[in-house]
């Protein structure tokens, strides 16, 4: 009996310190460590890497992450001129590694508190801005979350590295308001843009006009006064070739050809059509006679 007895405990003796040996050793993640109690109180906090303590009497009360931490909080709140939207706030936080005692046991949940501070101060602070101003001021309201979370957060061993806040939703007709808000004045401005290009485009084209209508006057005055240069060098030698000619009679020759050269032009078209009232060559020195008694009339007139 007895020596079965001593095998037992031969065998027992050796398998309990090995139990009790791994019993006693733990390891720790990298940048997270680990709350050690003894009997319910606090010992101390375990490191990242291979530690030790006693078996049964210690026991792990918990981890904490030493990492970044996010937490999306979405706000419901309603602004200035009324309008219930949803602002995302992200908040980025860490325990600090010397207050991990008050982080660990000072804060039961440290998300749901921190989602009520980001809940007061949203809450506080868009009612005071009007729809369109808040996607400006966002940067404003996310350092408000920031500096309010500090200040609270911090005296519960958490470091708030940011707060930034990712979306605001108002409602679907909200948004589809502001779209059709967005359009319109878009139509306005390419409207007006387009009135304008077509006033341009009309200015040019008139300038363009007036400018060739001037030179056009140019050209006909200068064509005019080319033909009468011309015929006063042609009645000056006349006269000087024929002893005796009058000035009446070199510009009746001059009408006579031109009214050859007419009919000579009509008879060689061969699309032309032209009805020839009857009529005598001597019309030419009548119709030469109105003409020099017209440009007497209106030189005695100018007068």
């Amino acid at each position: 009996m007895e020596a079965i007895f001593a095998l037992c405990l031969f065998i027992c003796l050796p398998a309990l310190f090995v139990i009790l040996v791994f019993a006693s050793i733990y390891t720790v993640e990298q940048q997270t460590v680990a709350i050690v109690e003894r009997f319910g109180k606090f010992v101390r906090v375990a490191n990242a890497g291979l530690n030790f303590r006693f078996p049964i009497i210690d026991s792990i009360a918990g981890r904490l992450s030493l990492r970044v931490l996010q937490l999306d909080v979405r706000a419901e709140t309603k602004t200035y001129d009324n309008v219930f939207v949803n602002v995302i706030v992200s908040v980025q936080y860490y325990v600090l590694p010397d207050r991990v005692y008050d982080a660990f046991y000072k804060l039961n949940d440290p998300s749901r508190q921190i989602n009520s501070y980001v809940f007061d101060v949203v809450r506080a602070r868009v009612p005071s801005i009007k729809l369109d101003d808040l996607f400006e001021k966002k940067d404003e309201i996310a350092q408000a979350v920031k500096n309010e979370l500090n200040e609270t957060m911090n005296e519960f061993g958490f470091e708030i590295l940011n707060a930034l806040v990712t979306d605001i939703e108002p409602d679907q007709k909200v948004k589809e308001a502001m779209n059709e808000i967005n359009a319109a004045q878009r139509m306005r401005v390419a409207a007006a843009e387009k009135g304008e290009a077509d006033r341009i485009l009309k200015v040019k084209a008139a300038e363009a006009e007036a400018q060739s209508k001037a030179l056009q006057g140019k050209g006909i005055a200068d064509q005019r006064k080319a033909i009468i240069d011309g015929l006063r060098d042609s009645v000056e030698h006349f006269k000087e070739s024929v002893h005796g000619a009058t000035t009446q009679d070199v510009m009746t020759l001059v009408m006579l050809t031109q009214y050859f050269d007419t009919l000579k032009d009509l008879g060689h078209a061969s699309n032309a059509n032209t009805i020839l009232l009857p009529h005598s060559p001597s019309g030419v020195s009548d119709l030469a006679e109105q003409i020099r008694n017209a440009v007497i009339v209106g030189n005695k007139a100018s007068k």
